[in-house]
């Protein structure tokens, strides 16, 4: 597995609290240009190239995870949810508590199924039943490592599960930052590119609102990851992407309340993969969206397009997808950035 690659997915960065990962992308871009940032709001931007042409590329840094809320008497965790996560991943998962003190390990627990009455298994179990066991022997020991407002992240896995199957915690969008890095290394076009590392997507593409006002640029890819449907229990009709099958160009999101990508950028997408025999296929999204939404309709319109490597697991502690889809996302990138300049 790349090294990088790996680095990336395990660093820590709860929306809000993205500063282990930022500084590895911070430090990655300096690799690749000198003209690196990190703006008001936290995201990263690096800037390469001149030209008439503002091209930009963004992929988000932050990940789901944790807060710890409350701290009971016995020195276990109360805690929330930041971003979407089904309540179903969570018993039993390990975790790191991010604590200014230190990382802090602990187990997400509950009442065992022994205890369990008949008439509680009937509802489903809920976060807000469910504590982090840290190991504390009470509060004030809890405190001695922990405090109320410490992020939380799943713990950090990543590896080969087969073949060019990778696993790994966070890799939405992980994978999209690795991907940024690779797309700048390689771009030699006559424009400036932004490439943008950004904050707090899972909460509601807010650094992509924020980072795309301030560079308005001409043209826009959002790097992201969606839902694979090559698993058990999933229809076809739900989701026909599959792994290894190539990037996913998305043509709509949420049913359109996300972005509904212009006919000039799918063909642009679609021509560009053909012309280069690259492997592809379409993503048609009901739910779900990305940072291409909100950079869309900033200022008077930005045009723009997302591409996605599929994913299966998506907001869990592990997710797993295909290096081929991910080297793809990274070559159709690279060409129709090249063939938009050009026109």
């Amino acid at each position: 597995m790349d090294p990088l690659l790996k680095k990336i997915i395990n660093a820590a960065g709860v929306s809000g609290y993205e500063g282990e990962i930022t500084k590895i992308m911070h430090d990655e871009f300096k690799k690749i240009t000198k003209e690196v940032e990190i703006d008001n709001f936290g995201n990263v931007i690096a800037t390469k190239g001149k030209g008439s042409k503002k091209i930009m590329i963004a992929a988000h840094m932050d990940e789901i995870g944790l807060l710890v809320k409350y701290i009971t008497k016995d020195g276990y965790l109360n805690f929330i949810k930041i971003g979407g996560i089904d309540d179903r991943v969570l018993v039993g998962q390990r975790v790191v508590v991010k604590s200014k003190k230190g990382d802090v390990c602990g187990v997400i627990g509950m009442k065992p199924p022994h205890l369990v009455r008949e008439e509680e298994r009937k509802n489903p179990i809920k976060y807000t039943d469910m504590f982090i066991d840290i190991g504390a022997k009470s509060k004030e020991d809890a405190e001695k490592r922990v405090s109320i407002a410490d992020s939380i992240i799943f713990e950090p896995n990543a590896g080969v599960l087969s073949g060019n199957l990778i696993y790994g915690k966070a890799i939405d969008d992980r994978v999209g930052c690795f991907a940024l890095l690779k797309i700048l290394e390689r771009l030699k076009v006559n424009a400036q590119v932004y490439a943008v590392s950004t904050v707090q997507e899972e909460v509601g593409l807010k650094g992509a609102r924020t980072s795309s006002f301030k560079i308005n640029p001409d043209f826009a890819i959002a790097l992201d990851t969606t839902s694979a449907g090559d698993t058990p229990m999933i229809k076809e009709n739900e989701s026909n992407l599959r792994l290894s099958a190539g990037a996913c160009i998305t043509v709509i999101e949420a049913s359109g309340r996300g972005i509904i990508v212009s006919e000039k950028i799918k063909n642009l997408f679609i021509d560009t993969a053909k012309a280069n025999k690259i492997k592809y296929q379409l993503d048609v999204l009901e739910g779900g969206m990305t940072d291409g939404a909100m950079i869309n309709m900033n200022r008077e319109g930005i045009p723009t397009g997302v591409l996605s490597v599929a994913s299966r697991y998506a907001h869990s502690p592990t997710g797993v997808f295909s290096m081929d889809d991910l080297n793809s996302v990274i070559d159709l990138a690279v060409k129709a950035i090249e063939n938009f300049v050009k026109k």
